[in-house]
């Protein structure tokens, strides 16, 4: 599967790198599932896999590109199983009242974010792995996918940027802002 220097060469557009990740992708999914599908989410494009880097400098010789493949995607692995046993760690008890719930989503806002920089190490357009998590997050905890995309959307709004970690302030507000706007409640530092 691998492209050949003939393919390269004969690919002026450099499409047979591309159409070689999704091969592998579709390959990976067959076998193991869609938690494959980010097997190469390179940091460099704001992911959380460092082996990969792009297509041109990550696709080489078969053995080598084939190995690299497999650490990609236990990387992956290993990023999606941290990011669950926070998911369980930091979900709001199913009996929670407003207040207790709005704490505990600000502090999974805080806590998730901050996961999502130090494995991205807000490269590229880390902001959307971010956006990603905490949609994830929220459905773990019940909510749907489009009502968790929409409180997401609205906490965030923008404020997150490419190549740019945010301020340890905007990290906090973003959290505040989702678990008010999902709670109504907030201010519980006052009281």
């Amino acid at each position: 599967m691998v492209p050949s220097e003939a393919d390269h060469a004969a690919d002026p557009d450099r499409m047979a790198g591309w159409r070689f990740t999704d091969q592998v992708t579709a390959l990976l999914v067959s076998r193991y599932g869609r938690w494959a599908c980010g097997w190469d989410h390179s940091n460099h494009f704001g992911g959380p896999v460092e082996t990969w880097c792009c297509v041109s400098d990550s696709v080489g010789e078969a053995e080598e590109t084939a190995a690299r493949v497999v650490t990609c995607l236990l990387e992956w692995r290993a990023w999606l199983q941290d990011i669950a046993e926070r998911f369980e760690q930091l979900a709001p008890h199913p009996n929670a009242d407003a207040e207790d719930r709005s704490w505990h989503l600000e502090r999974a806002v805080t806590r998730l974010v901050t996961a999502v920089l130090n494995s991205t190490h807000a490269e590229g357009g880390w902001y959307r792995l971010c956006e990603t998590t905490l949609t994830w997050f929220l459905t773990s905890t019940g909510l749907g996918p489009d009502e968790a995309r929409k409180a997401v959307d609205a906490a965030i709004g923008g404020r997150f940027k490419s190549h740019v970690a945010p301020a340890t302030t905007l990290v906090d507000t973003v959290g505040e802002d989702l678990a008010v706007g999902l709670t109504g409640r907030g201010f519980y530092r006052e009281r």
